[in-house]
């Protein structure tokens, strides 16, 4: 990691280049090398690996007799600012480079990694993977074959040719323009990430992927005071994009929802405790299906018995106007891919259709398993962890009914707006949500906002219990990382507005 104080920072933005910041050594592994440009002559170029260099590596690998094995070559460069009250009181770079070797013999899996990707380290590391295998040796493939994908992404300008001074421009400006929206406002936060990633993945199948994997995030927060009331609120927008998703419009929203998000929660109230009808709103209350309900798709959980769907494939589990996927091709996403770690192409899977489960989140391990196909949904952190079942952007599709006819459905509940916490027991589905911001809904109309609200469930039942999906679908603008196993990978997720018959609202007592 490369990191600077304020006041080397503010000196280095003065010159208008990102590269400054980085030592020469460094910059030399990037530099020219556009978005457009293949990660496979990335590193068989810039790191001196080759196909011979591939085979005597795995050469070690299948060296005990493996039954498959695979490389994961990953070289990451990630850079963050963090402005506040329109002061810049971080910066940082960070270059990953290394390389992960897994073995598979049976259901056993040896995994190794190296930082060091000389020939001679990534042999012994490959060695170290092989050693859960006992047998006669195997060869590595005589060729490899570059599998054909898609582009999601869609991105010019790599993000190192986007200098620092403009990024500090432009998050002065959105502080700036924090402070006038509201007289209340008296604090703000302003936090850019930009990411460039180059993987290559090759395996003992002669298959060989690549992918430039580009990501962006903005986040605004503020604090507002009125009388002897505090509150906060943000906003943010993540993509897989280069500088141009940064249109005036957005950077003009970003600020303009973080300080209307605040400020409404002076108005808002909390809401009596009891089984109320909730409104799911359209796009963010994603999270809750990904959480409470995708997580409990994933392969690996119905493998081990842990999931509640592991004995409910090709069963009804919800209205049959209730469609699921988890999708790596919606353009520009952050959770979207254009091949996963595993080398295999993104795609759209259905995991529910029209309310009957139709298949699990696969990667290689269990889909051999189950004796299906992989879904393209073998994710990791980082060439330091070893692939498994990740979801991409996860969300159900539009249903038949109107937004407004759903309101007018509800005599007393509330609209689900904003989540930030929650906990999820991913064997069963149990939940707890807090709720940032909302509304009641009072005889079919929406009225009040509300604020500090609990919703506790269970995600199968909630599923089950959904009576009315609107129309206006939705993805989530911001920024999520998923958690699993000690793993965090970038994911999005997104909804139409749901009705849910009933579900525990914790508020007042």
């Amino acid at each position: 990691m490369v990191q600077m104080s304020r006041r080397d920072f503010v000196k280095i933005t003065g010159t208008g280049l990102a590269l400054a910041t980085l030592p020469g050594f460094i910059r030399s592994g990037f530099a020219g090398v556009k978005p457009g440009d293949s990660p496979y002559n990335f590193y068989f170029q810039r790191f001196g690996i080759d196909e011979d260099t591939i085979r005597k590596v795995m050469g070690e690998a299948l060296h005990y007799g493996g039954d498959y094995c695979d490389l994961f070559f990953q070289n990451k460069l990630s850079n963050s600012i963090n402005l506040q009250d329109n002061i810049v009181n971080s910066a940082s770079t960070n270059i990953t480079l290394g390389v992960g070797i897994r073995v598979l013999k049976g259901d056993q899996t040896g995994y190794s990694f190296t930082e060091d990707i000389s020939l001679a380290s990534m042999k012994a590391a490959a060695r170290t993977a092989a050693g859960i295998a006992s047998g006669s040796p195997k060869k590595a493939p005589q060729t490899f074959n570059a599998t054909k994908l898609m582009n999601y992404y869609n991105t010019n300008v790599s993000w190192e040719e986007v200098g620092v001074k403009d990024k500090v421009e432009m998050l002065q400006k959105i502080n700036d323009d924090v402070f006038k929206q509201d007289p209340r406002v008296i604090k703000s936060s302003v936090r850019f990430s930009d990411s460039e990633n180059y993987m290559l993945v090759v395996n003992s199948e002669g298959g060989i992927a690549t992918d430039y994997q580009p990501m962006l995030r903005i986040s605004v927060g503020c604090t507002a005071e009125e009388g002897d009331k505090r509150e906060n609120n943000y906003f943010d927008f993540s993509a897989r994009d280069d500088i141009r998703f940064l249109t005036e419009e957005k950077l003009k929203r970003l600020p303009r929802e973080a300080v209307a998000r605040t400020v409404k929660l002076f108005e808002a109230q909390t809401p009596p405790a009891g089984e109320l009808p909730v409104v799911l709103s359209a796009g963010s209350a994603g999270i809750l299906l990904h959480e409470a309900i995708g997580h409990g798709m994933e392969a690996d959980f119905n493998r081990q018995g842990i999931s509640v769907y592991s004995e409910k494939m090709n069963k009804k589990i919800a209205e049959s106007f209730v469609t699921i996927v988890d999708n790596g091709t919606n353009e520009n996403i952050r959770g979207s891919i254009n091949v996963d770690d595993e080398g295999v192409p993104s795609q759209e899977t259905v995991l529910v259709e029209n309310g009957t489960l139709k298949t699990y989140i696969h990667d290689r391990i269990s889909a051999d398993h189950y004796g299906v196909k992989p879904t393209g949904n073998g994710r990791r952190e980082s060439f330091k962890h070893y692939p498994m079942p990740r979801m991409r952007n996860t969300y159900m599709r539009s249903g038949p009914h109107e937004f407004e006819e759903m309101i007018a459905s509800v005599d007393y509940g509330i609209l689900a707006d904003q989540f930030t916490n929650g906990q999820v027991n991913i064997g069963p589905g149990d939940f707890t949500f807090y709720v940032k911001s909302g509304s009641l809904i009072e005889g079919g109309k929406i009225t009040a906002p509300i604020k500090d609200v609990n919703i506790i469930g269970n995600g199968p039942e909630v599923l089950e219990r959904v009576t009315m999906v609107s129309n206006d679908m939705k993805m989530a603008e911001g920024g999520w990382t998923c958690g699993k196993n000690g793993q965090g990978v970038p994911v999005s997720q997104g909804m139409p507005s749901v009705l849910v018959s009933s579900i525990t609202v914790g508020g007042r007592g």
